[in-house]
């Protein structure tokens, strides 16, 4: 590697003097976006998409110095021009294009291709070098339509209206895309737990339309949730939360439902495979859209895919080791 190198605090461009998703504190840190594997607290300066800030302040603090960008606004830093474009991950999420002289290298961050009303939609940008995720880099991961899986959701609830249905997702980004695909088909109420109600708001203030909501902590005790749908993190599975609950339904949306068994691993009686990175199709044709000559993948199945992408594609393609994580409980 060249322009990009990956030092112990993280991956690092010496031609402008920049981070990108540091793991540890650095001075200057480019956010792709605001998971807490991408997102870390303690750097000087951070810079990210503006409808990314509400989240990075509730997550790093408040404080923190935070230069906000649109996507495609050109930036110089030392001899690089760098650039925000969208990676249809989740809200506010970008993939940083930083150019010198006449290489260009894109960092994805995680990104997927799927339509998603809850965010920006990917955008395809041309370079030499693309460092991309393989979260869900195996052939096994193919994802429906996020319309299907939640028409699917909407029909588990409606199919038992005598008990509670308690939907486990991911608090941000997986969440606010349940509760705004949902609108294709209801506009009742859902009740979220408190991880993902102040996360709503921060949705709603950058004008993202989803089913009305009330956090849990708001209702009386006596209400039964009969028939009511709640969405939950993970964390809330079979903790002290889950008491109010009598008897209720359970199910995960997460990519990894498509994996045979996890649902049952995971103590769910139901599985929906939603996810909010790329499939694998969707990461050979993303990689092959961009025209770059040399690859390196990150996080996931990353020897998988760097393997494919050399012997099928012919692609100069290489695994790189990084602290980047995926999809997660985050």
């Amino acid at each position: 590697m060249s322009l990009i190198t990956v030092r112990p605090e993280g991956l690092y461009c010496e031609a402008g003097d920049f981070y990108i998703d540091p793991w540890r504190p650095v001075k200057t840190a480019l956010i792709t976006h605001a998971h807490a594997d991408h997102a870390r607290s303690g750097s000087e300066q951070y810079v990210a998409m503006a409808s990314a800030e509400g989240i990075l302040r509730r997550r790093l603090g408040a404080n923190i110095a935070l230069r906000n960008v649109a996507y495609g606004e050109k930036l110089k830093y030392g001899d690089t021009w760098v650039s925000f474009h969208a990676a249809g991950h989740v809200l506010g999420s970008a993939q940083i294009r930083v150019e010198h002289q006449d290489e260009v290298w894109v960092v994805s961050g995680d990104y997927k291709r799927c339509a998603d009303p809850s965010c920006e939609p990917f955008e395809v940008v041309p370079c030499n070098t693309f460092i991309t995720e393989a979260t869900f880099g195996l052939p096994i991961y193919k994802w429906d339509s996020g319309t299907a899986t939640a028409r699917q959701i909407y029909d588990w609830w409606q199919a038992d209206r005598d008990r509670p249905s308690i939907l486990f997702c991911y608090a941000f980004g997986k969440a606010q895309r349940v509760l705004s695909e949902l609108t294709q088909f209801t506009d009742q109420t859902v009740y979220v737990h408190g991880a993902i109600a102040a996360l709503n708001d921060i949705y709603r203030a950058q004008g993202i339309h989803m089913v009305p909501t009330v956090n849990t902590a708001d209702m009386p005790k006596s209400h039964k949730y009969r028939g009511d749908l709640v969405l939950a993190p993970p964390s809330g599975h079979r903790s002290s939360w889950m008491k109010r609950f009598k008897s209720p339904q359970t199910a995960f949306a997460s990519g990894w439902m498509a994996v045979r068994g996890a649902r049952r691993r995971r103590g769910y009686e139901r599985g929906f495979v939603l996810s909010d990175h790329a499939d694998w199709s969707s990461l050979i044709r993303t990689i092959q859209e961009t025209g770059a000559q040399q690859v390196y993948v990150t996080h996931g199945q990353n020897d998988v895919l760097s393997r494919y992408l050399q012997e099928v594609c012919h692609i100069n393609a290489h695994p790189l080791d990084t602290l980047f994580e995926g999809e997660g409980d985050i």
